[in-house]
């Protein structure tokens, strides 16, 4: 019997280590429950514990014989590892082990590896369900393999279900952006999404982000009939004209309007300087020169252009708007022009 086990009562210890030595593919220990669940090839066995003395050094020990088992490391999840954890250093060979640990924090180390797969992301999600599971969402939904697996439709649905109960409006702005980024949400249930973003538009973020040419139609602009779109710049103008166009410049002014946080602000300013980027080339186009000013002023925006702002305060919501306002007003602006407004 393993020696981080002489501590336990001799109960406890007979069942772990019999749980060891079988085909254990993770642990997941509920210290308020004092229970251990442990998944194995055949479903899912559960250990009360029976701490004796102090529970938390009890548990201690506990995780001392499992990361003594997997890891040949008789103090649990080692110093060194905790340090990657987030960096995404953990190595393919350990990501199996690093589940089999009852450690949050290993099986983030997990969820973060770029080696990811579809099963791993299965282990390590039954192994998350006691701690920040939104955030193990959206981090292996980023994951090609994942996104391509039985694993991703339910991490979608997940974070869709949960995403009211969001109280901090950049995790639910990354949640909306892993969603649409992932492809895998149903039609209906984008609709709805969509239709909430109007009344939050930090979310609409996600839409600008990940598909700025298939919103939910707007009225287009008409477009003078003979006007070739034979170049880069009335290329990107008939692109605002269209339908979808106009829906992506509504958006656009929405969150302008009402940027709540520092992030919001930059990713919103890289989003449209990517989207007007050949406006950088333009020149006169008869009959549109308001709109090739605007293109052209809209080609220059970067998360640069609000540094000088916003890393003068920590403000956010209200009082950072006012910050802003000198820059984004003239922004606004430019989309209401192209929107036929002005």
């Amino acid at each position: 019997m393993n020696s981080s086990s002489q501590e336990l009562t001799p109960e406890d210890a007979l069942r772990l280590n019999v749980l060891l030595a079988g085909d254990l593919l993770a642990v997941r220990i509920d210290e308020g429950a004092r229970v251990l669940h442990g998944l194995t090839g055949r479903g899912e066995a559960r250990i009360v514990l029976n701490p004796v003395g102090r529970a938390e050094r009890y548990f201690m020990r506990v995780r001392e014989l499992l990361g003594g088992h997997a890891l040949g490391s008789p103090g649990g999840y080692p110093v060194h590892l905790r340090r990657w954890t987030r960096m995404g250093h953990a190595s393919p060979q350990s990501l199996e082990t690093l589940l089999k640990l009852g450690e949050p924090e290993a099986v983030l180390a997990v969820a973060y590896a770029p080696a990811l797969t579809d099963e791993l992301a299965r282990r390590a999600w039954w192994a998350s369900q006691n701690m920040a599971t939104m955030e193990v969402a959206r981090v292996m939904l980023a994951c090609p393999a994942v996104r391509a697996g039985a694993m991703g439709r339910e991490l979608v649905a997940y974070l869709v279900e949960h995403l009211p109960f969001e109280e901090d409006p950049v995790a639910a702005m990354n949640t909306v952006r892993a969603v649409l980024a992932a492809g895998l949400i149903e039609p209906a249930a984008r609709e709805q999404l969509w239709r909430k973003a109007r009344r939050r538009p930090h979310y609409l973020i996600g839409f600008l982000e990940n598909m700025p040419d298939s919103l939910p139609d707007e009225s287009p602009r008409a477009w003078p009939a003979g006007l070739a779109q034979d170049t880069p710049a009335l290329q990107l103008l008939a692109r605002c004209f269209s339908g979808t166009g106009q829906a992506y410049l509504q958006a656009a002014e929405l969150v302008l309007e009402k940027p709540l946080t520092h992030e919001t602000a930059y990713l919103l300013l890289n989003l449209l300087g990517d989207y007007f980027r050949a406006g950088s080339d333009v020149v006169e186009l008869d009959g549109f020169s308001a709109e090739a000013a605007a293109l052209a002023a809209l080609a220059q925006l970067n998360a640069g252009v609000a540094a000088p702002i916003l890393t003068r305060t920590t403000a956010v919501g209200p009082l950072m708007r006012r910050h802003l306002e000198p820059l984004f007003a003239p922004i606004i602006e430019n989309i209401k022009i192209l929107r036929g407004e002005t």
